[in-house]
């Protein structure tokens, strides 16, 4: 169950985005007030956050940025029963209530600059990591990790190790991706299974770490 603390959380950030939404304002200003309903998480520079397994998500394309919120919506993305981090999201998403809103706080997220994130996990190997990235991850998310649109594919190198293996599991375990709707969740989920083990997965996020910043 949500505790009251989460609760009063999720009233905040409607409330905030009803607000945010009244009079006359520039879209660049909308896109920012509503970033604040992102800071408890996220960070003031989107930098991410350990304790709640929230990602870094400053610079992140736009594209990836608004159909991420879009699932969350609708429950394409984090409705999984086990997916914890997910039902912390869909409501947050779900407060970005009026017209344009997902586009113009993804707009605001993206043009916010991206820093690399050190690793928190102590580096593997990132040999065999390499050889699984190039047969696996590169032809979606590119020889660098830069990501690619017309994949849905996202840039990692700048992510956070952690969260990046996070994802990994969940996709092979079913917990996203498995959502008939999320096409590139499907295509994500089934390269997951390609993956041996936690071990596999730990290799190809190093490799990912020590590609050039």
């Amino acid at each position: 169950m949500l505790n009251k603390a989460y609760i009063a959380l999720i009233a905040a950030a409607i409330g905030i985005a009803v607000i945010a939404g009244c009079g006359t304002q520039s879209t660049a200003d909308r896109g920012r007030q509503l970033y604040e309903t992102c800071m408890p998480c996220h960070g003031n520079a989107g930098e991410g956050n350990l304790t709640l397994r929230a990602p870094a998500i400053a610079g992140l394309p736009k594209w990836y940025l608004a159909a991420q919120l879009t699932k969350f919506k609708t429950d394409v993305r984090g409705a999984h029963p086990d997916d914890m981090e997910g039902h912390r999201m869909r409501p947050m998403a779900r407060s970005l209530v009026l017209t344009n809103d997902v586009e113009l706080v993804a707009d605001h997220v993206a043009k916010m600059p991206a820093t690399w994130q050190k690793p928190d996990f102590a580096m593997a190997d990132t040999a065999a990591g390499a050889m699984n990235f190039r047969n696996i991850c590169a032809t979606c998310h590119g020889q660098n990790a830069e990501g690619n649109e017309a994949m849905g594919a996202p840039p990692l190198a700048k992510q956070h190790d952690w969260y990046m293996v996070a994802q990994l599991k969940k996709f092979q375990s079913g917990m996203r991706g498995s959502n008939p709707d999320d096409i590139f969740g499907a295509q994500m989920r089934a390269m997951s299974t390609t993956l041996a083990d936690s071990v596999a997965m730990h290799d190809v996020v190093s490799y990912v770490k020590s590609l050039p910043r």
